[in-house]
């Protein structure tokens, strides 16, 4: 069984957060504050959706998970907390750790980033290095817990992106298989068709986010993933 960090976290993890913007200033590239008040709903949410005394299994990252509204339904027999935030990058998780991840003491936590990232212009390796922070801040608190990291989707609006998403996603499964309790989940390979060709019946009017369809093909590709057994 994981540890909690019996550090003063408040204190030593605000020192890290300044040391890394500091000497990393890319980890700010643009402004998570844009973010907010988004965050401070999630927060507010948390009084009402959260109950401290079951075991935590906790979903974070882009609009991807925020907008998988069933997520209770399809995996009842855990408390599943979402805290998706749209339109977000790795950075932005990091900045907001916290109040997204640390402050609801999962036993497993799920990361969908990097979609908005390789879409924004960020280099594969820029996107990996943020990512690796958002696991290092909360490796940092709770040493040994389980990371599932979800591969970055096909979509329609980015498919003229897929080999920058395909290096991701081969670079982010090798990452996590030399890591002790990182996993990579892949849900690029199931919303193809045969052929390699993208399933373009899993996507709402915008071609970015999913139907039901598609948060179906998800939910089989994550349930493996989805227990509290490590």
């Amino acid at each position: 069984m994981f540890k909690s960090s019996s550090l003063p976290l408040k204190w030593v993890y605000s020192f890290i957060i300044i040391f890394l913007f500091v000497t990393h200033p890319e980890l700010h590239a643009q402004d998570p504050l844009r973010l907010e008040q988004e965050v401070l709903s999630l927060k507010q949410q948390k009084e009402i959706d959260w109950n401290p005394y079951r075991p935590t299994i906790l979903f974070t990252g882009s609009s991807s998970i925020r907008m998988w509204k069933n997520m209770r339904e399809v995996f009842p027999e855990f408390q599943v907390i979402n805290t998706g935030f749209g339109g977000s990058h790795a950075s932005d998780l990091y900045y907001f750790l916290e109040d997204l991840v640390l402050d609801y003491h999962p036993i497993k936590t799920f990361i969908y980033e990097g979609d908005n990232d390789l879409a924004s212009g960020k280099s594969v390796r820029k996107t990996l290095k943020d990512l690796g922070a958002v696991v290092a801040g909360i490796r940092f608190r709770y040493p040994g817990m389980p990371i599932v990291c979800i591969a970055a989707k096909p979509s329609i609006s980015r498919w003229k992106l897929r080999a920058k998403y395909q290096r991701f996603n081969h670079k982010l499964a090798l990452w996590a298989k030399k890591q002790q309790d990182l996993e990579f989940a892949d849900v690029w390979q199931p919303m193809l068709l045969e052929g390699g060709q993208l399933n373009e019946s899993l996507f709402i009017e915008d071609g970015l986010h999913m139907n039901s369809e598609g948060y179906c093909i998800w939910q089989t590709a994550l349930a493996p993933y989805v227990s509290l057994k490590f």
